[in-house]
């Protein structure tokens, strides 16, 4: 590895959160609302619609505080990205076919992370839209929150469908990008006591999230 390179992998986590909110904001024009929603200490969870794999570098960088986050596997085992991964906290997950116990370990993981007093962020939906709209949550909420009562804090993101990280067109990072300094925005809500949540409730949440999100993200992009 260059120096360079080793320099950067071995950064301190706050460090390493200030480059990836520079490069951030030079890629796109961000819009951030409600950051306030998430608390300044304690454990909390994040539930965010899921467009492309910039999401969570997204996310991260609105949070005031560290996240951790839940993501697939075998991209967290990329061999150009997983140093970065594990910097940023990253909780791999493989589907059970894959490779059995991945599931349960993740959970174990993320329970650990919220004792601990972290916040988490998970898309429930599972994947990558793949047209554009907010897809099925999944139960994976209702199991993290069965064994860690926490508040859950809804979010929506507009603007990234349609960039070479999605599946607009395609298969995600198969085409080279055509866009530079888009709007991206990521909306928070509300924070929801635990007791009151459902799956149903925080994906109406997420969609009305997203929708405003959309009213300052996608029209400037369409035109």
């Amino acid at each position: 590895m260059a120096a360079g390179s080793w320099r950067l992998a071995s950064a301190p986590r706050p460090l390493l959160r200030r480059l990836l909110a520079l490069l951030l904001h030079l890629l796109y024009r961000l819009r951030f609302r409600g950051r306030g929603q998430i608390p300044p200490h304690g454990p909390a969870i994040v539930v965010c619609n899921h467009v492309s794999f910039m999401d969570a570098l997204v996310v991260g960088v609105a949070s005031p505080r560290p996240l951790r986050f839940l993501m697939d596997k075998p991209i967290y085992d990329s061999p150009w990205l997983n140093w970065l991964f594990r910097r940023v906290g990253a909780i791999p997950v493989d589907a059970d076919r894959r490779d059995p116990g991945s599931v349960r370990q993740a959970l174990a993981e993320v329970s650990r992370a919220l004792r601990q007093g972290e916040v988490v962020m998970v898309f429930p939906e599972g994947r990558l839209t793949p047209d554009g709209e907010i897809q099925p949550f999944r139960r994976g909420l209702e199991l993290i929150l069965a064994r860690d009562a926490v508040p859950v804090i809804p979010a929506g993101l507009a603007g990234l469908w349609g960039s070479w990280t999605s599946h607009e067109g395609g298969k995600a990072l198969t085409r080279p990008p055509r866009r530079f300094r888009a709007r991206v925005a990521l909306y928070f809500g509300d924070a929801i006591p635990p007791a009151e949540v459902s799956r149903r409730m925080v994906a109406a949440r997420v969609c009305a999230l997203k929708a405003e999100a959309d009213r300052w993200a996608v029209p400037a992009r369409r035109g």
